[in-house]
């Protein structure tokens, strides 16, 4: 009666267990992000990133220090031993950090610490086109409806898009006609950021009810951005204005691109799909796929096709080892009644592999292992 409960125990854990392509690992690495736009790389090397290397080089179990530096953005990798704790390294990091945060430029932001998470490679690649829409409208399809999608799947941590454009709205300034106004750059960029504002405007009182205000004062369209009224220097006491569009060209287009996905040549949008920590690479493909098919039934106008898919040979390797335990299992059952010719001996045998297999993976489920 013990081994039956064991065996019906074990396999319900065994039905439970993830599978995985590799166990999951938790190295203590942590990573600071720190901006600073506009600046140089010699710049951020000398005044951010020497200062954060020295802060952090100094913390205990300090393993390795990975500094990448581009133009605007200084990224420090800091790789602690095995035996460190990771919540204990991310509040180290984050404290060391702190304390020189005083010696870091006034404009840099506040240097951004997270864990590095290793959840592995991506799970699924697919990749969006269309015949219809343009590259900018995939692009904010993918974004917006794709990627909220995908996210409410059990066991995404993450959806990146690779490729596309981003929106822009672009203001060219007309040098010739802000010298004869005697406008400067900067009385337009002041301009822009009052008018691009929500502000709390207190409370009020309606029909003997509070209610809280809000000061509005955000424009909806390029339409509204270029009739934007620029107050020039008065005149004989007279407040001139003039508007936007009337000394620049005001246009909503995309950024420059920063990458691009290829198709047999074709540009395409690449979509990105990463597991969280924890969860397994078979069943995160497979809600992921039924959420794909039902975006792709929604939306005929962007195809949506698979390109790589890293779940399938894990899912192979998995079946194949079941089949490999079968094949074992059955020759070792074969070995004992060939040699012994002895119908008992041998269904002891038979009995005795499945019930000591079996409730194995009752322990496996509950120190956390997988089947990797």
């Amino acid at each position: 009666m013990l081994f039956i409960l064991l065996t019906l125990a074990g396999l319900l854990a065994f039905k439970a267990t993830l599978v995985q392509d590799f166990p999951d690992i938790d190295m203590p690495a942590v990573m600071v992000t720190a901006v600073l736009e506009g600046a140089a790389p010699a710049q951020l090397e000398t005044e951010v990133a020497r200062k954060i290397e020295d802060a952090v080089a100094t913390l205990e179990a300090v393993k390795h220090l990975h500094t990448t530096i581009r133009d605007g953005e200084v990224s420090v990798m800091v790789e602690f031993t095995l035996e460190k704790n990771t919540a204990e390294a991310v509040n180290d990091v984050r404290s060391a950090i702190d304390r020189v945060r005083a010696d870091l430029p006034q404009d840099l932001r506040n240097p951004i610490v997270t864990k590095v998470n290793n959840a592995g490679r991506a799970v699924l690649v697919f990749s969006a086109s269309s015949n219809k829409l343009d590259e900018q409208e995939v692009t904010w399809f993918v974004d917006n409806t794709v990627t909220k999608k995908l996210l409410s799947v059990t066991g995404v941590g993450a959806v990146k898009r690779l490729g596309g454009v981003n929106r822009e709205v672009r203001i060219e300034l007309d040098a010739t006609k802000m010298s004869a106004l005697k406008l400067t750059a900067l009385d337009v960029s002041r301009q822009l950021k009052l008018v691009q504002q929500e502000n709390s405007g207190g409370r009020g009182d309606v029909s003997g009810v509070e209610q809280n205000v809000r000061t509005i004062a955000t424009v909806k369209s390029v339409a509204e951005l270029a009739a934007i009224q620029l107050p020039l220097p008065a005149k004989n006491g007279i407040n001139l204005h003039v508007r936007l569009d009337q000394v620049a060209d005001v246009t909503d287009t995309f950024a420059e691109r920063r990458s691009i996905a290829l198709k047999n040549g074709k540009p395409v949008i690449g979509i990105e799909i990463l597991r969280t920590r924890g969860a397994s690479e078979v069943k995160v493909a497979a809600g992921v796929q039924a959420a794909i098919a039902q975006l792709q039934q929604e939306h005929p106008n962007v195809n949506l096709a698979l390109e790589i898919d890293n779940a399938a040979p894990v899912e192979e390797n998995f079946v194949g080892s079941m089949n490999m335990l079968y094949e074992g299992a059955i020759l070792a059952v074969l070995v004992v009644w060939w040699f012994l010719r002895d119908w008992r001996a041998t269904l002891i045998a038979a009995v005795a592999l499945p019930l000591s297999v079996i409730p194995t993976f009752l322990g496996m489920y509950y120190f956390g292992f997988t089947l990797n």
